[in-house]
């Protein structure tokens, strides 16, 4: 009896050890849901924006999509930007489940004050796509992916109905955000996201590729098939 109660004893230390250490695979905080919620926002915005009109076409053949509902830039002289974002992959049924992504750089400037500015990619080559689906990928740091941006004070103008580039980038800005520059941002996968949302350590792959699931990001992929 004695032997069964200290082995009873020791399961259960080692339960309470390995809940302890997998707080990343319980449910999603209110962080994922609310992100995946203005992702979908901004997918919206970009719906009711004129100079989205130039890329509509192009939105049909991306192979990804990167939605940053709230790309911060903030500090004087010094200045940083970064938000949270999610990355989806078109597939033979339609747009895949959402994996979590986090885009930061810093920059040198007269920046005074704090702008935010809504972010939309589109993913528009396999080359592209596999490169932001690595753990870490530098726009602007060579690879031959080009990038251009839509919307009035942006860092390339476009206005030719078909546009030829890896990457087209949509933003709405806020105050004297407009003109942002994405060269040297990092893109990077934010795995414990990931994980909190499907509820198990999953790979961008797997996500990307449908092998999980979760109907919280239902209504964002709706949002963009309507596009």
């Amino acid at each position: 009896m004695r032997r069964l109660s200290m082995l009873g004893t020791a399961l259960a230390v080692a339960a309470l050890f390995l809940l302890g250490n997998s707080a990343a695979f319980a449910a999603p905080s209110p962080e994922e849901n609310q992100l995946i919620d203005r992702a979908a926002v901004t997918v919206q915005h970009m719906r009711q924006d004129p100079a989205f009109d130039r890329a509509r076409a192009q939105l049909r053949s991306a192979k990804g999509v990167l939605v940053v509902p709230a790309l911060v830039k903030g500090g004087f002289i010094f200045g940083a930007e970064g938000g949270n974002g999610v990355l989806m992959q078109r597939n033979a049924d339609g747009w895949s489940p959402p994996a979590f992504y986090t885009l930061a750089s810093a920059s040198f400037g007269l920046q005074a004050g704090l702008e935010q500015a809504e972010v939309v990619m589109l993913v528009m080559s396999d080359k592209a796509l596999d490169a932001i689906k690595r753990s870490e990928f530098k726009l602007g740091a060579g690879g031959g992916i080009t990038v251009v941006t839509l919307s009035a004070g942006a860092e390339v103008g476009v206005t030719a109905p078909n546009v030829t580039a890896d990457i087209i980038v949509w933003q709405s800005g806020t105050g004297v955000y407009g003109g942002i520059t994405l060269n040297g941002s990092v893109i990077k996968a934010r795995d414990e996201w990931n994980t909190a949302f499907y509820g198990r350590r999953v790979d961008v792959s797997d996500i990307l590729g449908a092998r999980v699931r979760n109907p919280e990001a239902d209504r964002l992929r709706q949002q963009l098939a309507t596009l």
